[in-house]
């Protein structure tokens, strides 16, 4: 079908490219392409503070965390190394020293 992206407003899919701005024809809707180019940009997997994540970088645990299925503990400042990024509801794949393999949510790193 179309690459267009659907109404924001009501998301619609049949939207169309006028110039600068997208407009949609049956809310009559308008939005500016900019716009549209940033949030992709914004889109990411982000730590605790806001900045951006990539595979293989190093990231330390700012809250104990208890590892499901065990009386283990991921205590407050455990550096992680070699993180790799995937889609889904735990955003982090790594391996614990002394753990093993884990997933992590982002919201609990900061990047070291």
């Amino acid at each position: 079908m179309s690459d267009l992206p659907n109404c924001p407003a009501c998301a619609s899919e049949f939207t169309y490219d006028d110039g600068l701005q997208y407009v949609c024809p049956e809310c009559g809707n308008e939005w500016s392409k900019v716009e549209e180019s940033t949030a992709d940009e914004q889109s990411g997997i982000r730590d605790a503070n806001g900045n951006m994540l990539a595979d293989g970088d190093t990231v330390t645990v700012i809250k104990d965390l208890k590892v499901k299925g065990s009386s283990l503990v991921v205590k407050v400042g455990t550096k992680v190394k070699n993180i790799r990024l995937v889609s889904g509801d735990h955003d982090i794949d790594c391996k614990i020293d002394g753990i093993g393999p884990m997933k992590l949510k982002s919201e609990f790193v900061k990047k070291a």
